[in-house]
Order: C-alpha cells, then structure tokens, then sequence
C-alpha cells in the first residue's frame, strides 16, 4: 500500500462487469483479506490529522482555556470535572456536524467528505422521523426551517456551553476543594429539549449525535450532585461496555474480526491476516483465531472488565483494568474500521481513566457512596431498558441504543438498480453529495469506480447478513443480477441522508418510501433485500424485499447458521429463506397499473402466506 496510491484489486477495471457477480464478490473478497479496502496511506494520515489536531488539540485547549486551566499542564486538569463535562459536548458538537463518525472515504464520503451540516441546513433535504404517525408535528420527509431552526440552535447551544466558564456547585464544593467549577446545569435543559425535538423530526440527527450514550450523560450533568454525577456516568459507560460485550456473544462477531483485522493499516503481514480465514482463499469463513480474538479479547474482555471496574476497590487490579480498556480502545481506533468512531473510541479511553481512576470507587464514588439510591436504582434499569428491548425485539429499536457496536448482528440492506435506474438518485434527491459512484468519478475512470463500489459489497459479502442478502437477490432477480446495478445500502444511505453508522433502520421501507415520492421508480427498477438484526432468543432473522414501486412484496426468515456455515460467494448457491408471505400474481398486477404507480406512496400489496419453506437453487 503506497502513502498516495491505493492496493487497487487484482482485476482489469474494463472487463471486470462482464464477469458473473458472485465471481465479482469471490475476487474481491480474497483482496480485502490481504489489502482491506486498499486505502492509501495518506487518508489514515488524513482521518489522523482530523482526529488529533482537530478533535483532541482543538477541544481540549477549549475545554482548559475557557475552564481557567493551561493545555500544557495535563496533570492540573486530566481530572477536573469540567474538562470531562466539556469533552463530553466538545464530542457532540463534532458528531452532529458531521466530522466525527460516519465520515470521509471509509465512510463512502469522498467529495465531499463531510455530510452532516452540508445536509441538515439545507431546506428539502430527506429528513426521516421515527413516529410520524404517532408524534404530532413531525410527520413528512422533507426538511423544513423549522427543522433547521432546532439544528443551529443545538449548535449554538453546545458552543455556549463549550465557551462560558464553570459555575461553582456545592456539591462538587464539598468532594473537591479545589476545583474549577462544572458547566452551568441551566445550558443543559435546553440542550436535552432540543436533542429530543430533533429526534422525533429526524432521527438520523439524532443518532448522529450518538445520543444513546451522549444524552444521558448531558442528563447527568444538568440534574445530578456532583458525586451521584460521577456514580451515573460510571453506571452509563458500563452500560455501553457490558451491552456491547453481550451483543457479541452470538455467530456475528466471529465474522467481523477478519475482514476488520485485514482492513488494519499498521498490519503489513498477509500471513497474519490470512490466520484469520479458515484456508485462504477456498474457505473464507473465521477460523478459530478469529474466533478466539473476538470472544476473548472483545466479548469477555467487554463483559468482565467494566464490572470489575464498577465494583473493584483494590488499586491494583482497578488500574490494570482502566489500561486493558484504554488497550481496548486504542485498539479498536488503530484498525480504521468502517464508519470510523475514532473520536468514540479517543472519548472513551479517557473516559476510562477519568472516571475509574480519577475517581475511584475507595475514594468515595462506588456505588455505595450514592445520596439517592432509589434514583440511582431508576437510572441504572432506564440505561438498561433500550438494550434489553433491542436484542429481543430489534424491530423496536436502532441496534446504537441496543448497544451493540460491532457485535456483527446488524439490520442490513442491498439494493438493485435496473440499468440506468440509479441516476434518477442524483437528478431528483436534495442532499449535499451525489450518489457515491458519482462522487468517484470526480477521481476515477467509470469502470475503476465500478470495481471501488464492488469492494463495499464484497466487505458485506464476509459478514453473515451479506450471504442471505445475496441469497435474496439471486431469488428475484435471477440472471440479472449480473446486469442490474447493485449497492451497498450503509454507503447509499449515506450519500442521501448524510450519516449512516450501520443502523438499517435509516434505510428501511419509510426511507425507500421518501425515495420513491422523490424519483418515482418504476416496478422491477429499485429492488431492495432489507434484513432485521437477530433477536437474541431465536436462531433466526427476518427478511423483507421491497420493490420502491409497489412496496413490501415478501417477508420471510432464514437460519444464522445457514448464512454463517456458506461461503461469501455462495458457491453451492443461495442459502435456503422460508418465505412467509409474498406478493401474488393479481396483486402485482393491479400495482403495475400505469395510474397505481403513478401516485409515488408506499403501498401496502396485498400479500399470500406460504408457510413453506423455499430452497432456492442458483
């Protein structure tokens, strides 16, 4: 990998869509398990620079210079309440401006390479609430000033609370002598309100704030004394951990570490990526390294560490365990993996020495050292309630409030363009950015951009979902899929509404249904193979196929092992989907009706049950 120059795939750019998809897939596959993306080394310099220059130097010189406190004198302020307070929002105002996660060219970014603001402070842009039904005043999907109006004000709301110096508070008084106060609990009613009304308008701004794990620390800060403060936090980050670490206790993780490992920059040896694949390259799925780095040094290091952190009053094991998790971070950080939360990881590791170490449990913060335990109790089953209702019902709730970052087990979606199709994308939607094809145009030849939009399908391919989407596609679109145009769903989510961490859920039917308003597709020209994340007590995950034209036309299951057990390629052909429901005949046939279509509404097709199972065959 050179520093200006991409490990581009071993393939002839002009002859490489004549070959059959899966054969698309198969080669490329084999290209990400020795070069990752291939990404030149310049933009790991470039994400580095963003994130230590920009992230770390510029946020902590604003959170000591305007708390009273010299940058340079790391010892004076690495524990001052006020600093952490205004990391915490520093991290917030990057995230909703669209410069932390989610962004640059390992997020399907390119030109530009920031979303965010250039989306969210455009009128008309798609906008996407969760409950528009339920919620009065936010149903539609276009962005509104209203809805700008809320974005700037949050900002302007973080800036002022980043800006303005601390307020003493007694309780912070009584713990620390000599302190140099805490943000203004008043800043942060506003900022809770107005992070609640974007989210029932969009909850793609929402997310990008990260504001499952963000918005109850600004809770925290604005309602708490001082030392229940501290006790909260500790409760919400183990929170985040031991979710996260449960997460990964199923099929999916083992899955992600390969392709993540070989996507590391730092890692120069093919030898040692290749340990992380079965038998390189016939047999592509984990081998029991991969399995063993995943459910070692990931699930029980994310399960058992943040207890011990949580209660442990001895000084020695409490501080080998805040290194592991500072280890665990820098880790994740250093492998660029995609949606890159490098800022996340950089947060978390100090928040890790910050609050465990800064304020550890002998030193008047455990559990015990609570003035409200009742409220302490309420706080600790509301951070748990979202987790617990997202790995039983993933319907109900984005997998980021479920906590299961990198767990593997994501909702997920390919989608399929007949020729030229997707180029009613960048003629009819609103957004900051074109179509992420487009965008590569703007560096690369057609056909070298087409084999770059081939490597994001490829990296789908290594992951459990990727085979039962490919599965799904093969089942509808027969012979062509090798002609039709497919995408990635996370990056084309992305190029329309801006963020996308992985969630699904942001490019679900309502999303299609908003495209649909926008471009009106045509039937059999937009397809999309859309997968639920697994429900942690079954074995199995839920599909849906949705035609942009006439909506939902089947829904079905198919097993965890099925998709786990196949190759990346299916080489022995789909893996076996039981349908439970498809569109029939008649019903196709009203909806193809030239005046049905051209009224652009999701509609709700008539659908038969089959109950049977369906063994496709390639």
């Amino acid at each position: 990998m050179g520093f200006t120059q991409p490990d581009f795939p071993p393939v002839d750019p002009k002859t490489f869509m004549d070959k059959p998809f899966l054969e698309r897939l198969r080669v490329l596959g084999a290209h990400w398990a020795e070069y990752g993306f291939g990404t030149p080394k310049m933009v790991h310099v470039i994400y580095l620079v963003k994130v230590f220059v920009f992230y770390a130097g510029v946020g902590l010189t604003l959170a000591t210079l305007t708390s009273g406190l010299n940058p340079l004198h790391v010892t004076d302020w690495w524990n001052q309440p006020i600093v952490y307070q205004k990391a915490v929002l520093w991290t917030v105002l990057v995230e909703i401006l669209g410069i932390g996660g989610s962004w640059g060219p390992l997020a399907g970014h390119f030109k530009p390479m920031t979303g965010g603001i250039l989306y969210w402070l455009r009128p008309n842009t798609i906008r996407l609430p969760p409950w528009p039904d339920k919620v009065p005043f936010t149903s539609g999907d276009s962005r509104t000033p209203i809805d700008i109006a809320i974005y700037v004000a949050i900002l302007v709301n973080l800036a002022v609370a980043i800006a303005l110096p601390g307020v003493h508070s007694s309780s912070l008084d009584a713990a620390i002598a000599d302190n140099h106060g805490l943000v203004n609990p008043a800043l942060m009613y506003p900022l809770i309100a107005l992070l609640v009304a974007i989210g029932l308008r969009d909850k793609v701004i929402f997310i990008a704030a990260r504001s499952e794990q963000y918005l109850p620390a600004i809770i925290f800060f604005g309602f708490l004394p001082f030392v229940d403060m501290i006790i909260a936090l500790k409760l919400l980050i183990v929170t985040v951990w031991v979710g996260a670490g449960v997460s990964k206790l199923g099929h999916h993780f083992s899955m992600v570490i390969p392709p993540m490992i070989s996507n590391t920059p730092w890692l120069p040896s093919k030898a040692i990526k290749r340990m992380h694949y079965r038998n390189f390259p016939q047999d592509m799925r984990p081998s029991k390294v991969a399995g063993g780095i995943g459910h070692v040094l990931g699930t029980l290091v994310e399960i058992v560490t943040p207890l011990l952190l949580l209660f442990s009053t001895n000084r020695t094991l409490t501080l080998l365990a805040v290194v592991l998790m500072v280890a665990f971070h820098l880790f994740i950080f250093s492998t660029f993996p995609l949606a890159v939360p490098l800022e996340w990881n950089l947060l978390f590791a100090y928040a890790s020495i910050f609050l465990f170490w800064g304020f550890p449990n002998w030193g008047g913060y455990g559990l015990a050292d609570t003035t409200m335990p009742w409220v302490m109790i309420a706080i600790a089953a509301a951070l748990c309630f979202f987790p617990v209702l997202g790995n039983l019902r993933p319907d109900l709730v984005s997998f980021l409030p479920s906590m299961r970052q990198y767990a593997g087990n994501w909702a997920s979606a390919t989608w399929a363009f007949a020729p030229g199709a997707e180029e009613k994308l960048d003629q009819h939607i609103v957004r900051g950015a074109k179509n992420t094809r487009t965008q590569l145009l703007a560096s690369y030849e057609p056909e070298v951009a087409d084999v770059v939009m081939h490597q994001m399908m490829a990296w789908r391919s290594m992951h459990s979902q990727g085979r039962a989407l490919y599965s799904l596609m093969l089942r509808h679109l027969g012979d062509d899929i090798n002609t039709y145009t497919l995408r990635e769903a996370e990056f084309s989510c992305n190029s329309l509404v801006a963020f996308n961490f992985g969630d699904g859920h942001l490019h679900d039917e309502k999303m299609i249904a908003a495209l649909q308003r926008r471009c009106h597709f045509a039937p059999g020209e937009f397809t999309i193979a859309w997968i639920e994340s697994q429900p942690i007590h079954k074995g199995t995950q839920r599909f849906k196929v949705i035609d942009a034209a006439l909506g939902v036309i089947e829904t079905g299951t198919y097993r965890v092992r099925d998709a786990i057990h196949e190759q990346p390629w299916l080489p022995n052909g789909p893996i076996p989907l039981h349908v439970d429901s498809t569109l029939d005949v008649d019903a196709r046939r009203a909806l193809t009706d030239p005046e049905v279509v051209a009224e652009p509404q999701m509609r709700e097709p008539r659908m038969r049950s089959t109950g049977t199972p369906d063994q496709v065959q390639q």
